[in-house]
């Protein structure tokens, strides 16, 4: 993501947030809840970059997240009776993520890669979500809706190789991969996205549940889905919950996203208005 966009989507979320406020002033029917919240994921992709058959393009697997520089993660919903509307914004800044060069493809023929001697991947990207949703069962202290909307994914990938060796055109051709080079990619993709949401109420007392999300959707990408389980402690202000987070795209063919995937523990504070 290009830094100057940054501080716009900062802008535009706490816009968001002001007009939810305001709207509640104005329509006392409607409830709504802000949640900031921290994922800390661990990350694995593979990425086809698409370079001159002279030059031989690369696809480079990444699989573990190094260096987190800056993150900003933040929810929003607004429930109507059985009508709710929700949105989730995650921004990310990952940097020295290990990587290896897999192949190279010289425009029709593939060289395998075993010299990689060190490849690191720079990502940084958004991912916006919103959607609508209406209650399909609630009781006193559980409930599920179903919801559809759609999910953006904007995403700057720059991976800079390191080989012990030179790679040759193994069809016979004078493509000639280089020993260290920098290449970098961006992609915007929007998915529409259907799922379902709710929470699972524990014992008696009311205050422990289980929140769970479940969605998925095509679009610009082959595949997207992303799950959610959790453990919520209700208070009076709102809750505090503990949840474990899975994000997957993917795309077919020689587009860009081979495959990604973001996993991990996500903590976060539901404040309610």
């Amino acid at each position: 993501m290009r830094a100057n966009r940054i501080p716009n989507l900062i802008i535009a979320s706490l816009a968001g947030v002001l007009w939810l406020v305001n709207a509640h002033a104005a329509d006392e029917d409607w409830n709504y809840s802000v949640t900031p919240y921290l994922w800390l994921p661990s990350f694995n992709g593979n990425f086809k970059y698409s370079l001159p058959p002279s030059t031989g393009s690369p696809e480079v697997e990444t699989y573990y997240l190094n260096k987190l520089n800056a993150v900003l993660m933040l929810a929003g919903d607004a429930r109507k009776e059985d009508l709710s509307i929700f949105s989730d914004y995650i921004y990310l800044d990952i940097s020295g993520s290990d990587s290896h060069v897999k192949s190279v493809d010289f425009g029709g023929s593939q060289a395998g890669v075993s010299i990689d001697a060190g490849t690191q991947t720079t990502i940084r990207g958004t991912v916006f979500t919103i959607a609508g949703g209406y209650a399909v069962s609630h009781t006193a202290g559980s409930g599920m809706d179903v919801f559809g909307g759609a999910r953006y994914l904007g995403v700057d990938v720059t991976t800079d190789w390191n080989l012990t060796g030179t790679i040759t055109d193994p069809g016979g051709g004078s493509g000639t991969f280089p020993l260290t080079g920098t290449v970098s990619k961006r992609v915007d993709l929007w998915d529409a996205i259907i799922g379902v949401r709710g929470r699972i109420g524990l014992g008696e007392g009311g205050k422990w549940k289980v929140p769970y999300y479940l969605d998925a959707g095509t679009g610009s990408s082959t595949l997207t889905w992303q799950g959610v389980i959790g453990l919520t402690y209700i208070y009076g202000w709102g809750d505090v919950s503990l949840a474990y987070r899975h994000l997957y795209y993917s795309q077919k063919g020689d587009q860009f996203i081979q495959s990604l995937a973001l996993s991990g523990p996500l903590l976060g504070a539901t404040f309610r208005f």
